[in-house]
């Protein structure tokens, strides 16, 4: 581990930030440049202490999971995310490994969207990053690990999964999730994080085995679809897709016309915020 390596390039990266790149208000007039220090470890998802110290070349070495925050929260670009790692004394991520990074372009349009819910998926289906939107329609995906981080692996094993959608389309899902994994499953291979999740399902779901061996293969994401929230009801939606150059990520964005019913539910959800109710999966 570098100490002062990594503390000046967390330095430069922060003070090149301004608020709007990460979706913060600009607020009060600032005496330095850049994102101030509690700002960033607030977007990492850790202490101001823990992330000071580490500025001040006296902090732990970090673990992979928390350079993968800083790396997200200071919109690094895979190969700044890898000089980070190995600052920090770790080899950097596989480059298929998409999980621990996301896509910086991806990111700066998750960053204004404050008004619908919006969320950034990997190819096997991991919630990689939600707005706050997102969070009170689906809830917080965030504590979920292992295989269970991923919606697919959570839908064919977890039938509480399932209440997000009306029966009448879970057919349709379980499809487009066997079809979705098969797109990842080619490049990633069968000894990849992508054939584990294959070879546990096939184990665990009669029904995923059944649809595995339709070698159906496409990248589905239905435009129109009707969610269930355990509030509010039927929500219909539009959902817009957006993918990265190599296809390893998706920012999903729901909307609804002005004036519609499906409008006013989600006008009324961002005055509910987080309630608390069963995580559910988000669209696919």
């Amino acid at each position: 581990m570098d100490r002062a390596a990594l503390a000046h390039f967390l330095r430069r990266r922060r003070e090149a930030l301004q608020p709007g790149d990460v979706g913060l208000p600009a607020g009060a007039r600032r005496r330095a440049p850049g994102l101030r220090r509690e700002e960033v470890a607030s977007l990492a998802v850790m202490s101001t202490d823990y992330y000071t110290r580490l500025e001040q070349q006296r902090g732990p070495q970090p673990s992979e999971q928390m350079l993968a925050s800083l790396a997200r929260a200071l919109r690094l670009t895979a190969d700044e995310r890898d000089y980070l790692f190995r600052m920090a004394g770790h080899n950097p991520p596989v480059s298929v490994s998409t999980a621990v990074h996301v896509a910086p372009a991806l990111l700066r349009v998750l960053d204004r969207l404050d008004d619908t819910p919006a969320l950034i998926l990997s190819n096997l289906g991991e919630t990689l990053v939600q707005n706050r939107m997102a969070e009170a329609l689906f809830g917080d995906k965030s504590g979920y690990t292992g295989l269970a981080r991923s919606e697919i692996y959570r839908w064919f094993t977890d039938p509480s999964e399932r209440l997000r959608y009306p029966e009448d389309d879970r057919d349709r899902q379980s499809r487009a999730h066997v079809a979705n994994l098969r797109v990842a499953y080619g490049p990633m291979g069968p000894q990849s994080r992508a054939g584990e999740l294959v070879r546990a399902l096939r184990k665990a779901s009669a029904e995923f085995a059944e649809l595995w061996e339709r070698h159906e293969v496409a990248k589905r994401f239905e435009d129109h679809k009707t969610l269930i929230h355990p509030q509010l009801g039927a929500i219909e939606v539009d959902c817009q897709v957006l993918f990265t150059e190599d296809q390893s990520q998706a920012l999903l964005v729901l909307t609804a016309p002005p004036r519609t019913e499906g409008y006013e539910k989600l006008q009324l959800l961002a005055v509910l915020g987080h309630e608390r109710f069963p995580a559910d999966a988000p669209p696919g």
